[in-house]
């Protein structure tokens, strides 16, 4: 956590399931990460594993989240 405060000047909080509640639970922020890798699961190069490097990740990741971004600002 401090080192994402170093770097990046943000404040990391990390939140799990209290310990007596059994079966699904709703958490604070989740679903904006569940929501991002739903999005980035409909691109085929996403939706497995295939990369072996992870710098190509990165880029498939980047190319397809300027994808939706520039689909949402011009959908046609």
């Amino acid at each position: 956590m401090e080192w994402v405060k170093t770097f990046f000047g943000w404040i990391l909080e990390i939140v799990k399931r209290p310990k007596e509640q059994k079966g699904f639970v709703v958490l604070p922020r989740r679903w904006v990460v569940e929501r991002t890798l739903g999005w980035l699961g409909r691109y085929r190069r996403l939706s497995k594993d295939y990369e072996e490097r992870p710098e190509s990740e990165e880029a498939i990741i980047l190319i397809a989240m300027i994808n939706l971004m520039v689909h949402r600002l011009e959908p046609d």
